[in-house]
């Protein structure tokens, strides 16, 4: 039975390999599997990288547009703090929505 086997599969250095293959593709903390997962993990991390320096180029730019102009700092204030000027009133009105449906 052992004669039917090739020369070259009965040889050390062939089993080796295959050995070797074998643990490297299953059994190793760094098999193909976990760095295909990996590789995965990284791709994604750079396009979130890439959403937050965009993110944050866009609020350096409101950053130097609301410090260049007094008026546009005042409104947004205003609206986004509910600040006010010591002399007014600030009245906030809150839309209801209709519960009969």
């Amino acid at each position: 039975m052992l004669a039917r086997v090739p020369k070259f599969v009965r040889s050390f250095y062939f089993l080796f390999t295959v050995l070797f293959l074998v643990w490297m593709i299953f059994f190793d903390s760094n098999d193909f599997i976990t760095q295909y997962e990996m590789s995965k993990k990284l791709s994604e991390k750079e396009e979130e990288k890439e959403f937050y320096l965009q993110k944050i180029s866009e609020v350096k730019k409101d950053r130097e547009e609301l410090l260049s102009n007094q008026e546009l700092l005042e409104k947004y204030a205003r609206e986004k703090y509910l600040m006010k000027k010591p002399a007014e009133d600030l009245f906030i009105i809150v839309k209801q929505e209709d519960k009969q449906k």
